[in-house]
């Protein structure tokens, strides 16, 4: 069975092979967008103890 590969995913994969300097820069946006840094114990419970219950309706105004 043939593995389909896209021509977007094509170019993208021989462009990083050409050029192996943007894999640093690959890695630095995805720390910068996505990767978060471990919260702490402390920081947890305090999240939790500040959070407020929801209404039994949503829309009720009393």
């Amino acid at each position: 069975m043939a593995h389909y590969e896209s021509e977007h995913t094509r170019f993208m994969r021989e462009w990083l092979e050409q050029h192996p300097e943007e894999k640093l820069e690959q890695q630095k946006g995805r720390a910068l967008w996505w990767d978060k840094p471990a919260r702490s114990l402390e920081s947890m419970k305090e999240t939790a103890a500040a959070r407020v219950p929801n209404k039994a309706y949503y829309y009720d105004a009393n």
